[in-house]
């Protein structure tokens, strides 16, 4: 597989205040990364420098032939990102299908195949069909995350971030979610980095993995290894409390 990501000596942070320091890091085309370690240790951080919503202060990121860390927000979402926030960040204001079809229009510039279209975002959430005009505001945490994550699909992305999309949500809720990344991701082939506080559900579709600890990378491996090794991802993720 061609490399898509290629993070190198990555130092970012918010304002003077650095949190990741020299952080490297590369993904293959079709592949999935999951982003792990403790509270603090840099995650979101990360996924926010990869979307530009932070201060970069040294290193560079490459997307494909792509100079990442040369571009505006608006820009990387152009050239390929897609990004969940932990926020979501959906427009409340609009209804489902207003959001989808909002950022269907500033999708990647020069996607010729527009797989992702609203219909089959409806098509893998069927509960997004079922409230095609409801506001974001009259829908539940679930659906929220759905629609955050059909909205970010919706710009037919290169690499999709998620960023512990299954957080606070209920059981049943975060099995439909699994189901789904999984199709995202092993089905569609498409790219993904997922930051996520329960490992095992997240090493079980992904392919590589990396864990961080104050903001900087003290693992890098197959998600494979940590899948079967229990005893070294309890022993990387209680790193903080040395």
């Amino acid at each position: 597989m061609p490399e898509l990501l290629k993070v190198e000596n990555l130092s970012a942070g918010y304002g003077e205040a650095v949190v990741l320091q020299n952080v490297s890091l590369a993904l293959d085309e079709g592949h999935t990364l999951a982003l792990l370690g403790r509270n603090g240790t840099g995650k979101t951080t990360l996924i926010n420098t990869l979307a530009g919503a932070t201060r970069q202060h040294g290193g560079s990121i490459q997307l494909g032939n792509v100079a990442l860390h040369q571009l505006a927000p608006y820009r990387r979402a152009a050239a390929g990102i897609g990004w969940v926030p932990q926020e979501r960040n959906i427009f409340k204001s609009l209804t489902v299908h207003e959001n989808l079809t909002a950022v269907e229009r500033a999708g990647r510039a020069g996607s010729t195949a527009r797989r992702w279209t609203p219909e089959r975002v409806y098509e893998m959430f069927p509960r997004l069909a079922e409230r095609k005009t409801n506001l974001g505001t009259q829908l539940s945490g679930g659906e929220q995350q759905m629609l955050a994550v059909g909205r970010a699909l919706a710009l037919n992305p290169r690499l999709l971030l998620l960023d512990e999309p299954l957080e606070g949500l209920a059981p049943i809720i975060v099995e439909e979610l699994l189901r789904a990344i999984r199709r995202i991701t092993r089905e569609e082939g498409l790219s993904a980095i997922i930051v996520e506080q329960h490992p095992q559900a997240i090493l079980a579709i992904s392919d590589r993995a990396v864990v961080l600890d104050r903001g900087t990378v003290v693992h890098a491996g197959t998600a494979q290894e940590l899948r079967e090794r229990p005893e070294l991802l309890d022993r990387l993720l209680g790193v903080a409390r040395a």
